[in-house]
């Protein structure tokens, strides 16, 4: 009886498994992981003084997995998803979106950004799509300070280690936050801790969109598929592997060197900004404290 109630949990679990490709070398141990990172949540409220957190959730599996694991840390009472769709954004996202909200019993908000970035645009006909999609993710970052203000929580940020790298990210927007749990995860190993969380499996399964507008997605948009590009930056960054050895991997030289310039134009995003040093002591160069230091209790 014993081995046939396994074998219906095998076939089970097997039916539920989300259809995502993670390469090998990627694959990481998802308890180990977890454990981490919701330790890492718990610090960084903690050494802030705050015991709150408000993050923006999109309906994508970036958003959807730092909710999970921001619940998982602080409890669903203390998170507030905030979902801030623009009048093009796909129905889907926010549907996705409020389930997550469902499923962790968190509090939420929606701010439609329409009349915001409507109102700024219209004086601006001549912005492109990338412009637009800027200033809107601009916007939303906006919106989730001044709705942390009335929360009394900090930003979680939602981005993931590959969009850092290449520097598929917006400065002052969707890169904004006061601390990153999943900065370290490629996507694809957001992906095998998502479904290591139960992030339903209809985010893990969607093609990975900024939304910015209808119809985009991000390997179509940056011509990629996150398991290969994930693949060469795991070489390229971590293993430290130069370009010969790369394409002696089986890497296009063509893809290689198109990585490799996204990377380095991108270096300027990764850095706080430089600082002219002229006094004995500079903050962020020579004065340095842990986030809470003695007298920044919070009253």
């Amino acid at each position: 009886m014993n081995g046939s109630s396994a074998t219906g949990r095998a076939s089970s679990v097997a039916a539920r498994a989300p259809r995502f490709e993670l390469p090998a070398e990627l694959a990481i141990d998802a308890a180990v992981a977890r454990r981490v990172i919701v330790a890492f949540i718990r610090g960084q409220l903690e050494q802030a003084g705050f015991e709150r957190a408000v993050l923006g959730l999109s309906g994508g599996i970036d958003s959807a997995l730092v909710a999970h694991l921001t619940a998982e840390a602080i409890g669903p009472a203390r998170l507030l998803a905030v979902l801030m769709p623009y009048r093009t954004s796909a129905a889907t996202s926010a549907a996705d979106a409020l389930d997550v909200v469902r499923g962790l019993d968190c509090a939420s908000e929606i701010v439609d950004i329409s009349p915001m970035v409507d109102g700024y645009l219209a004086a601006r006909p001549d912005a492109g799509p990338l412009r637009r999609g800027n200033f809107m993710a601009r916007q939303r970052m906006a919106v989730l300070y001044d709705r942390s203000a009335v929360w009394g929580g900090l930003v979680v940020g939602t981005g993931n280690k590959t969009e850092t790298l290449i520097g598929y990210t917006t400065l002052f927007g969707d890169s904004a936050c006061a601390f990153n749990p999943i900065g370290d995860l490629y996507k694809s190993q957001v992906r095998q801790l998502a479904a290591a969380m139960g992030v339903p499996d209809a985010i893990i399964g969607k093609a990975p969109s900024a939304d910015l507008w209808p119809g985009q997605t991000d390997e179509a948009e940056a011509e990629f598929s996150y398991p290969e590009l994930d693949r060469l930056l795991f070489w390229m960054i971590d293993r430290r592997r130069d370009r010969d050895e790369l394409a002696a991997m089986g890497f296009d030289p063509a893809f290689i060197e198109r990585v490799e310039r996204m990377v380095a134009v991108s270096e300027f995003k990764r850095q706080v900004p430089p600082v002219a040093k002229l006094g004995p002591r500079t903050a962020g160069v020579d004065y340095l404290y842990p986030r809470r230091r003695p007298g920044s209790a919070r009253a």
